[in-house]
């Protein structure tokens, strides 16, 4: 199995580790770090910034969401990281959430997976260099190309619900955020009927002989997602029914935290000796997955994740898989 880095950008820590933990990745033999974008750095300021301080990792920028940037904006944006960088810069696709879209950006949700899936067939002519000529329902870009170089990017869209899955039919690849490796064998399943040929990763939260501040990040992490329409049912099925029944009540976060036990954040996470991690790697391939990005926690104890990286990549490879990545 494959072995990414994708950035925390955990707010607890300094903002400058995000450039600290590419790094780390770079100097591991990582192949490709994903540069996300949350309430800190513009994702291809961020990415530029990363590419200017690593010898040879790829990038990923995103997910970026489809009815906050468009088209011509996100081609522009990883045709400028591939010149000023001299990588391959990919970019992956997703809807962001409620409190993203329209809150801190004033904008619509509305066939948030109508505008997903045409945000694929507009881009990939675009980041090949050909000149824009898409209408759809959601989304029209016409009559621009790019002046710099076509950057050629690879697409990934983050899917969790079945228009997603759709939309990721059309991409490179399909991640997959915060699941059991039961729920993501479903989505596999449901994508494979579709398209066979897509690939597929999951971001999974690791931590190597964590100390208790990281598993409290960790932990942190969770709680957004425990009364969230899918990964309640989700975290129910995967035996935590009481605790999500005590998340529909819509306690205060604190109480919420004190409720969720260790083994909910296994069950999502790689936490744990590198025997154990091992394990759950295996399990996310059996369901189909063929890339893990990791997101390393970061602590005092290990700042920007740099030992869980380094444990990792020092993995032995699975029998009859890849090596590890350094």
């Amino acid at each position: 199995m494959r072995l990414s880095v994708s950035l925390g950008l955990w707010q607890d820590r300094p903002a400058g580790e995000a450039v600290r933990t590419a790094q780390i990745a770079d100097e591991h033999g990582y192949p490709e770090v994903w540069v996300g974008e949350m309430a800190t750095y513009d994702a291809f300021a961020l990415a530029t910034a990363i590419g200017a301080r690593t010898r040879r990792i790829a990038l990923t920028v995103g997910p970026l969401a489809v009815t906050v940037r468009d088209p011509m904006m996100i081609a522009m944006g990883a045709a400028s990281v591939a010149e000023l960088t001299g990588r391959q810069v990919n970019v992956a696709l997703g809807t962001s959430s409620p409190v993203v879209v329209e809150e801190w950006h004033g904008r619509s949700r509305s066939r948030a997976g109508t505008a997903l899936r045409e945000a694929v067939q507009a881009l990939r002519p675009l980041l090949d260099g050909e000149k824009s000529a898409f209408s759809g329902t959601m989304l029209t870009s016409n009559g621009y190309r790019l002046r710099l170089p076509a950057p050629r990017s690879e697409l990934t869209v983050a899917a969790f619900g079945p228009s997603a899955v759709r939309a990721a039919a059309l991409a490179d690849r399909m991640v997959l955020n915060l699941l059991t490796p039961a729920s993501a064998a479903r989505l596999i399943t449901d994508l494979r009927l579709i398209s066979p040929a897509t690939k597929v990763a999951a971001w999974v939260t690791a931590a190597v002989d964590p100390d208790p501040a990281a598993i409290e990040q960790i932990r942190r992490g969770v709680v957004p997602y425990l009364a969230a329409p899918g990964y309640g049912e989700m975290f129910a099925e995967a035996g935590f029914a009481d605790v999500v029944r005590y998340a529909l009540t819509r306690p205060h976060p604190r109480e919420l935290l004190a409720r969720i036990p260790d083994a909910l954040l296994e069950s999502v996470a790689l936490i744990g000796d590198s025997v154990e991690i091992m394990d759950r790697l295996d399990a996310y391939a059996e369901a189909g997955v063929d890339e893990v990005a990791l997101v390393p926690a970061s602590t005092d104890a290990d700042p920007c994740g740099e030992g869980t990286l380094k444990a990792l990549a020092e993995r032995p490879a699975p029998a009859g898989g890849e090596d590890p990545p350094s």
